[in-house]
């Protein structure tokens, strides 16, 4: 299968290309782009050399995929050019995630809405990604009523720039700044811009999107985001309350036996999720599992996933093994 990864140079595109040769994708032929600056450079895929091309060169060759990574205003101007040619687009930004002819998919969770006719397909925001894979299990069985979140998110969702910022800090270089305060022994309750409600673009994106990938937009969602100086992953305190009353022992069942999740939920040794734990890792861990008894028929649970993986590279990747899996992609014609 040919395979493109477009932006195959940055955080999150160097992280796929690992997921890819990790997972064993039947790649037959990769097809690294980046931005001009870098075309024409190698990099290693599998024990092999390949140089970068442009997205024109790219588009030429008709890949049967093109999973990007390569930020908001290059999705929407160039996904739909490779669409064109016949590729299935698998889309890491924002772009594409609230256009209502979009799906918006995390394989765990709704992977069956997908379609051969689906030629641009977007991956949800890292954050939403681990909280919807523990929220549907229990969703399908006590139906969701409210959510709500606050998250301690990892530097690396940010990108190289915040990591340098963090480890300058950590050795008293001054350098690169991606946040407008210290992260380094700090945390700013900030991420992204703030829209006119109060709310910040990410908060927005996880209150919205778990609407649209859970297929329910009776499920109430609130959320307060939060940058913390930390690798790894993405932790989140979730509150989740329920139509009806529950059973712990068969919610902790319940997550056991979901797909792509780890319970590590052991107080009486110590054992919870921690980002160190998830770090590389492709599974939700899912842990301090409660009952609230502030109010009925509502949980308290934390939840850590690896945001860099799961939250982005490893779901695009299992979206694409379900499309090859299920036939959907791998037979690109021109149109």
């Amino acid at each position: 299968m040919k395979v493109a990864v477009v932006g195959a140079t940055g955080l999150v595109g160097t992280k796929m290309l690992q997921v890819l040769t990790e997972r064993n994708f039947p790649v037959t032929e990769l097809i690294p782009v980046a931005s001009a600056k870098s075309v024409g450079k190698e990099i290693t895929f599998k024990s092999k050399q390949y140089k970068i091309v442009s997205v024109e060169d790219a588009i030429k060759l008709k890949p049967d995929v093109a999973i990007f990574s390569a930020g908001g205003s290059t999705s929407l101007e160039q996904a739909p050019l490779f669409a064109a040619a016949g590729t299935t687009v698998i889309d890491n930004s924002s772009a594409w995630r609230m256009d209502p002819t979009k799906k918006l998919v995390v394989p765990e969770v709704n992977a069956d809405v997908l379609t051969a006719e689906d030629k641009i397909i977007a991956n949800p925001n890292c954050s939403t990604i681990q909280m919807v894979v523990a929220l549907k299990p229990l969703h399908d069985r006590y139906k969701i009523k409210r959510v709500v979140v606050s998250t301690y998110q990892s530097v690396t969702g940010t990108g190289v720039k915040a990591v340098e910022q963090l480890f300058n800090e950590r050795k008293g270089i001054e350098g690169v700044m991606a946040y407008p305060y210290t992260i380094d022994l700090n945390v700013i309750p900030q991420i992204d811009v703030f829209t006119a409600n109060g709310y910040t673009k990410e908060e927005m994106k996880m209150i919205l999107e778990t609407q649209k990938i859970m297929g329910d937009d009776s499920i109430k969602v609130t959320a307060t985001t939060v940058r913390i100086p930390v690798m790894g992953g993405h932790s989140e305190s979730v509150n989740i309350e329920f139509a009806e009353d529950f059973d712990l022992a068969e919610v902790r069942s319940i997550l056991e036996n979901a797909p792509g999740i780890i319970v590590t939920d052991d107080t009486a040794n110590l054992k919870y999720p921690m980002p160190l734990d998830a770090h590389d890792k492709d599974e939700v861990f899912v842990g301090r599992i409660r009952r609230d008894e502030s109010q009925p028929n509502t949980l308290n649970c934390w939840i850590v996933s690896d945001n860099l993986r799961k939250g982005a590279a490893t779901n695009a990747v299992q979206i694409a093994e379900y499309l090859a899996s299920k036939n959907l992609i791998g037979q690109a014609v021109e149109v």
